[in-house]
């Protein structure tokens, strides 16, 4: 199984529960998943840390492997879909939230998931059927039997450790 990071998990953890400099462990532990495989994210997700210009745009340039790339055939295929889903709804969205979606890396996380063999969606968004603010990712990527979780739900299925040594 891979998990699949959202920007908003990485961004939530840099800023509050896993701070660079007090838990580094969080951030070794992403590294040591994602040479296993177990952790990955897709380049539009880079590219939005980038614009942070501040630790964890550093961290991720130095992430070889991390992201993976969403110009292949077969996440290009399964982006018409999420955006040919996303626009049949626009109707009854705010104005702006089609736009706001398909211009981020949401959709193609959705995408990226949908090409990969038990691949979770691992986001800080939350399920709610009646939002008409914005698309979420939980919302659209049901739709398409992509699971979605949150990062305790990561590290409680992943076992994740970390441990004080004394």
């Amino acid at each position: 199984m891979t998990y699949l990071l959202d920007t908003n998990t990485l961004i939530e953890a840099k800023n509050r529960y896993y701070r660079m400099a007090v838990c580094p462990a969080y951030w070794a532990w992403i590294q040591r998943c994602q040479g296993s495989g177990v952790l990955a994210s897709i380049e539009p997700v880079d590219a939005e840390l980038q614009r942070g210009h501040d630790e964890l745009a550093q961290w991720a340039k130095q992430q070889h492997g991390l992201f993976l790339p969403v110009s292949d055939e077969a996440t290009q295929n399964a982006f018409a879909r999420v955006a040919e889903h996303v626009a049949s709804q626009a109707a009854t969205m705010n104005a702006g939230a089609l736009e706001d979606f398909l211009d981020g890396a949401d959709p193609w996380l959705i995408a990226k998931a949908m090409t990969m063999a038990k691949a979770v969606v691992v986001t800080h968004e939350q399920f709610h059927p009646q939002r008409r603010r914005k698309f979420s990712i939980p919302n659209v990527a049901q739709t398409f039997g992509v699971t979605c979780i949150d990062t305790f739900e990561l590290l409680s299925r992943t076992e994740a450790r970390f441990v004080l040594e004394h």
